[in-house]
């Protein structure tokens, strides 16, 4: 079972697409997975002859099962794979991810996931040595984000979440609780009101809410609420453990524009592009040298990608949000990327997303610029390092030659994990993006 999101922890397999005995290459759609983003076809990163299917449509199982053996079609697998993707669960899967099942090679995630499961994954992969300084720390290992190997935590992990937990956040006069506590309250669903704090001063501590009584829902979640609810978990996690930094730049698009309009003019309706393929390219290229931005957090270091793939934010109609990645983002012709883009957001609104294509990103774009907002100031997706987002392209004051002109200007945010770069660097990139943008006819 891949993982799509750095939070999700397991999945439903609702449909095989192959039998015992089929044939299949690298990037053939081998099953069907249901999350509460809808159904993400699944793709197999291997090749050879399925010889068993281990678990039955309707199942739901813990990340990092294996679904199925892929061998040589004697009977005898040469490996057991995850029929899911080799490659797809990331090291940000939780730490409760059973000791004994496969765990692929990781690969970066998109943070907005099926959300947090009910399932029992069998405890956290920790040694004795490590259970036994957790409780004498009185640190509660259910929600502790592993960075050894294959997500198993670490002397080092329990001893953070103890130096974190012993100083409070005030909520409130009334109400002090550590950021590891409330990320717990806020992932189960627990009324920070009703919960007895025993820590010093009467603080809130992380054992205080697991022992606290969930309230029952006075209906079922829509499904756009538990994918809400996803994202909300993830989005206070990334912005409690990234130290984010944020720097903003103005950019002139009357070249774009106008270099847009005469394109479009000998193409038919069907083949016109729009600004945000423009952009969706000048970020694209801008990390060409910028290649700091372009990475992944792995445990504690940043690891540099060498291919270049954009995560697009896209808003779905019955509410909630994917971002998707358009692999190879810097590549191809534009009227090729516009076409990938229009199959991308079409496909991410009907639920039949692929799952290297939820599992691929490495930076994010998000835009709100249709809603006519001016500027975005956006969340890190993990394990990514950076996001950029956009805002509406409006007519502003601009000095041209000594003149003050209205010009089409859009706001463009970076935000970026400052354990991995500075503003500095950050400026440079938009720099890079702003003069892209300047001649669209070279994207």
């Amino acid at each position: 079972m891949p993982s799509l999101g750095a939070d999700m922890t397991a999945g439903t397999l609702a449909k095989w697409c192959v039998a015992v005995g089929d044939t299949v290459s690298q990037g053939d759609i081998i099953a069907e997975v249901e999350t509460d983003k809808g159904l993400i076809e699944v793709e197999v990163f291997d090749a050879g002859v399925v010889e068993k299917l281990l678990v039955p449509e309707g199942e739901k199982v813990p990340v990092g099962t294996a679904l199925a053996e892929i061998g040589t079609g004697t009977g005898s697998a040469t490996a057991a794979v995850t029929a899911a993707v080799t490659a797809a669960v990331t090291a940000t899967v939780p730490a409760t991810v059973p000791a004994a099942g496969p765990v692929p090679a990781s690969v970066p995630g998109s943070i907005i996931s099926a959300g947090a499961s009910e399932v029992d994954l069998g405890g956290p992969m920790a040694s004795p040595a490590v259970r036994r300084r957790a409780h004498e720390l009185d640190v509660a290992l259910d929600g502790v984000r592993g960075s050894g190997d294959h997500g198993r935590i670490t002397l080092d992990d329990v001893r953070g979440v103890a130096e974190t937990s012993a100083a409070p956040v005030a909520l409130s006069d009334r109400v002090r609780i550590s950021p590891y506590a409330r990320r717990i309250a806020i992932g189960r669903g627990v009324d920070i009101a009703e919960v007895r704090g025993t820590g010093p001063g009467g603080a809130i501590q992380a054992s205080d809410v697991l022992g606290a009584k969930v309230q029952a829902p006075s209906r079922p979640a829509t499904p756009a609420e538990r994918m809400q609810r996803a994202i909300a978990v993830a989005m206070t996690r990334a912005n409690d453990e990234i130290p984010h930094y944020y720097v903003e730049q103005s950019v002139d698009m009357g070249n774009a524009l106008a270099w847009l309009r005469e394109t479009n003019a000998s193409l038919s309706v069907s083949e016109r592009l729009v600004s945000g393929v423009l952009v969706l390219r000048a970020v694209a290229r801008a990390l060409r040298k910028h290649k700091k931005l372009n990475a992944t957090w792995q445990g504690a270091e940043a690891v540099p990608c060498e291919e270049i793939h954009v995560g697009l934010a896209v808003s779905l109609r019955g509410g909630g949000l994917v971002a998707p990645a358009l692999r190879n983002t810097d590549e191809g012709s534009l009227s090729e990327l516009m076409a990938r883009m229009t199959d991308l957001v079409a496909r991410a609104r009907a639920g039949t997303l692929r799952s290297s294509e939820m599992t691929s990103a490495t930076i994010t774009l998000t835009s709100l610029g249709e809603r006519g907002v001016e500027s975005v100031t956006p969340i890190i997706f993990p394990p990514q390092v950076a996001i950029v987002g956009c805002g509406a392209t409006a007519e502003r004051p601009w000095v041209v030659d000594g003149q003050v002109v209205a010009r089409p200007v859009m706001r463009v945010t970076l935000g970026a994990d400052h354990r991995v770069s500075n503003g500095h660097q950050g400026a440079r990139f938009l720099s890079a993006l702003d003069r892209l943008l300047q001649e669209p006819e070279k994207l």
